[in-house]
């Protein structure tokens, strides 16, 4: 039995047996060894197993096939050997026997400070009675040393409790519950900037007997915190020389507070987390200020993962849309500069490639040959565009439309079409020379440049990169007039040339185009032949 071992002594290591005869590597669904990764191709590499032994063979694939770090067309395998398909590694094991799993790790969890619940540290579940201080933290341990453990194994929990939120709301209601079970206050409130930067309440909470209040909060104690991005305690707020008479302490009868800044590890101030309590002044010891600040920093960080993680969900929204049209480093670029580009015009050259009889060709076959007819074309013409940092704007029913210059120019973006153009060329009359399923395939292409309105179109979940002119309709409509295996370039297109072309470009007498009254003069790419 012979084994491809991926991602050998990783987590998600996984095993695939090498069956007799071709075993395809790739992105295509059903490959024996399918890996839904980008640096793969479709069908990236196989793997040839029969009577005589192994070997690994490269498909044409764009990111290259390596074998003990040398990229290669073909391979013998004899057994060990490490293969690596883009950024995929695999091991080629040729005997069961000499597949051993990894070491088992273990980590005896008895001594977890974490393990006790939040509510068998408290007393009485929270509820502030028998307390053995006038501290507002409703810790059971009278013992220091105790306490001390107790409070940070309460820390742990909140750490844990907070790890696995999800949306921004639900995480900061979740923050005011645990604060409000394990401190006896009577309101809190999590504030974070607007738009102008003045804070905000974006939750708050209340004990049962008192009377909820959308602005439940001192703005004078937030304001002190917020300037100097300090945790601070208003022991007798009423009477606090800081506090300078504050309406709103009077208003609301704070007499005492605890309020710390929420500063995140990477992003900083965050928000405003606000306790306060309405019965007693001098509620609050330094050990409440104390756990307060550490109990801040811990639903920081909560704050920053969660804000993180909603923007890495959208980014990939975006980066999955953007990548569908657009070469992975300008998809980046985009990404950076906000996902969406405002409309501008620029020029661009447009290439329009078409399948030669596709309408006979799919009455031939059954519809779902024809699909996976596709499946392997579109990619492979895709490939060739992004390589040439063009811009794929859209399949039309068998048809490729490409655009090169935009959303960012290069001095030679015509240069580039063309040769886009070339190697579509040549891959499909490779193909056809040694696969059956292209061997009766053949395309035709037309390029035009010109000016064009372009930018991203759609919405967030959905972006589309579109270029709207002349040139994109041009190009198919010379694509049109070009016979199967051939290239036709506008006469703006031969003029954006800056290099010498790489084969002959021959004149045609001119031809009459739909949708327009004078005569077009196109030029034929003898792509076969190419000069030296």
């Amino acid at each position: 039995m012979a084994y491809l071992i991926l991602h050998p002594g990783l987590h998600n290591e996984r095993k695939v047996e090498v069956r007799f005869g071709e075993n395809v590597i790739g992105r295509l669904p059903g490959s024996a060894l399918f890996v839904d990764d980008r640096s793969l191709s479709r069908r990236h590499a196989a793997v040839h197993l029969n009577h005589d032994g192994a070997y690994v063979l490269d498909l044409g694939s764009k990111n290259g096939t390596f074998v003990g770090h040398r990229r290669i067309q073909r391979a013998t395998l004899r057994g060990g050997e490490v293969i690596q398909c883009g950024d995929v590694v695999m091991q080629y094991v040729a005997d069961d026997s000499a597949y051993l799993d990894p070491p088992t790790a273990v980590n005896d969890p008895r001594n977890d400070l974490s393990r006790a619940p939040i509510h068998t540290l408290l007393l009485d579940g929270g509820g502030g009675t028998g307390r053995i201080s006038r501290s507002a933290l409703n810790v059971a341990a009278a013992d220091p040393g105790q306490r001390a453990v107790d409070k940070l194994r309460i820390l742990l929990q909140v750490g844990q409790a907070l790890a696995h939120s999800g949306p921004l709301d639900p995480l900061l209601r979740k923050v005011l519950d645990l604060g409000m079970q394990i401190l006896d206050v009577d309101r809190a409130v999590v504030l974070m900037p607007d738009g102008n930067g003045v804070m905000q309440p974006r939750v708050s909470r209340t004990r049962a007997a008192v009377d909820p209040d959308e602005d439940a909060y001192s703005r004078n104690i937030v304001e002190y915190v917020r300037k100097r991005n300090v945790a601070a305690m208003f022991s007798d707020a009423a009477h606090d020389p800081n506090l300078g008479g504050s309406a709103s302490v009077v208003r609301h009868s704070i007499r005492s507070s605890l309020c710390a800044p929420l500063n995140g590890p990477l992003e900083g101030p965050l928000g405003i987390l606000y306790f306060d309590n309405l019965s007693t002044p001098n509620r609050f010891t330094d050990e409440d200020l104390e756990f307060v600040t550490a109990f801040a920093n811990q639903a920081a960080v909560a704050l920053e993962n969660a804000r993180l993680s909603s923007r890495l969900a959208t980014e990939a929204v975006a980066r999955s849309s953007l990548q569908r049209f657009l070469p992975p480093r300008t998809a980046e670029q985009l990404i950076r500069q906000g996902a969406r580009l405002e409309v501008v015009e620029t020029t661009v050259t447009a290439l329009f490639c078409d399948i030669t009889g596709f309408m006979a060709l799919s009455d031939r076959i059954p519809p779902r040959e024809v699909v996976a007819l596709l499946n392997e074309y579109f990619p492979r013409m895709s490939d060739i565009v992004f390589r040439h940092e063009g811009t794929l704007e859209k399949y039309i029913g068998d048809a490729v439309l490409a655009v090169f210059g935009a959303p960012f120019k290069h001095d030679d973006d015509a240069d580039r079409a063309l040769q886009a153009a070339i190697d579509m060329q040549r891959e499909i009359a490779a193909l056809s020379d040694r696969t059956g399923e292209f061997r009766d395939l053949r395309i035709h292409i037309g390029l035009d440049t010109g000016l064009v309105a372009a930018g991203t179109i759609g919405t967030e979940h959905y972006l589309q990169y579109a270029a709207i002119g002349p040139p994109t309709n041009l190009a198919s409509r010379i694509c049109g007039v070009a016979a199967s295996g051939e290239i036709l370039i506008s006469e703006a297109t031969r003029g954006a040339l800056v290099r010498d072309p790489p084969c002959p470009i021959v004149a045609q007498p001119p031809v009459t185009i739909k949708g327009r009254t004078d005569p077009l003069r196109t030029y034929l790419v003898d792509w076969r032949g190419m000069r030296p």
